[in-house]
């Protein structure tokens, strides 16, 4: 009876063995993404990465919570989608302590609209949508305020809210949705300011079709994105060089134009 319990307990651990998730490969870096420009980037890598024996492998998300908490929970190494003012306003809010590892790009945030063709037609109480979240939230407002559009408190803080405008002469009504959301509004509203990474999945091409632009020394560089236990890890330093490698930039560059621009 022993003899046969040991077995019965040996054959279930067997068992539940073979049915565990297997083990990530030593050599893969899991990475998550928005689908454009970040993904479209990052196969570009791929191969580079290939011959320095490291498998890259892309997840697409279509949000910018999910690939900042999937990394923290471990479930994935890095992340490439984000400013540093997100990251660091999405540390502060959800408790995380999530590190930039090396700046790849900008992209410059423009405002967009079906309606009128010269941001001087904007009417008076004309709606406008913007990003939700508290760092392309403010990243809109600054750019109106820049336009003179509206005055803000301080314009220098990165984290201004609509609760900080001084001055609205046109008397714009602001609606913030998930960022994801914005380029569906533009048959509804005056205006959106809208990330470029959904401007570009959208068809719209920000250095012909934004009424208003950010500068090219914008100072919302996109950021690969790790955990302080990982951040050195040779796998993660040989991405972090081949991200800001010559033949990156020209693709960078090649690819969209003056719409996405190397950061290095």
């Amino acid at each position: 009876m022993k003899w046969l319990l040991r077995a019965a307990g040996a054959a279930a651990f067997a068992l539940l063995a073979g049915c565990s998730a297997p083990k990530q490969d030593a050599d893969t870096l899991v990475v998550a993404a928005t689908a454009i420009p970040h993904a479209e980037i990052l196969k570009q890598v791929q191969p580079i990465l290939a011959k320095e024996g490291v498998k890259l492998e892309i997840k697409v998300f279509a949000d910018y919570v999910q690939p900042n908490t999937q990394v923290a929970e471990k479930n994935i190494d890095l992340n490439y989608f984000q400013t540093r003012p997100y990251l660091d306003a999405f540390n502060k809010e959800h408790g995380t302590d999530l590190v930039p590892i090396v700046g790849v790009h900008i992209e410059p945030f423009g405002a967009y609209s079906r309606k009128i063709k010269s941001i001087d037609q904007l009417p008076d109480g004309a709606t406008v949508t913007l990003p939700n979240d508290p760092s392309n939230d403010s990243r809109a407002l600054l750019l109106l305020a820049k336009n003179g559009l509206i005055t803000l408190k301080d314009p220098a803080n990165a984290l201004s809210t609509v609760k900080d405008i001084t001055a609205n002469p046109k008397h714009l009504q602001f609606k913030e949705l998930e960022a994801a959301m914005l380029p569906r509004t533009l048959d509804e509203v005056d205006l959106a300011l809208i990330n470029t990474n959904y401007a570009l999945a959208a068809g719209l091409n920000p250095t012909k079709d934004a009424l208003l632009i950010e500068s090219k020394d914008s100072p919302y560089v996109n950021y690969l994105v790790g955990r302080p236990d990982n951040r050195n890890d040779p796998r993660v330093q040989k991405l972090a060089q081949a991200l800001t490698s010559p033949a990156i930039k020209a693709f960078i560059e090649q690819k969209y134009q003056g719409a996405v621009l190397p950061a290095f």
